[in-house]
């Protein structure tokens, strides 16, 4: 599984990292998590709005951060 959070930086992209890694650790998924910070390729996912979060080049979520138990919770069922 290839999880891509997309963002420049800002205080929502870092909270959506903290909070996605954790997911990732805590369901000991076999994954690999980016951080995408380059505008073109967040575009080129049709992202207007960050942070967002994609797991092997789907978009979940994008404009907020989830709460941990939805992206855990996501990351479970498409891990299963």
């Amino acid at each position: 599984m290839i999880i891509k959070v997309l963002g420049p930086g800002c205080p929502s992209c870092v909270a959506l990292e903290r909070v996605t890694r954790d997911a990732v650790d805590t369901l000991s998924l076999d994954a690999t998590v980016e951080k995408i910070e380059d505008y073109p390729t967040i575009l080129g996912y049709g992202v207007m709005s960050t942070p967002a979060l994609v797991v092997d080049d789907r978009v979940l979520f994008s404009g907020r951060v989830p709460r941990s138990a939805q992206v855990r919770a996501i990351l479970a069922e498409l891990a299963s």
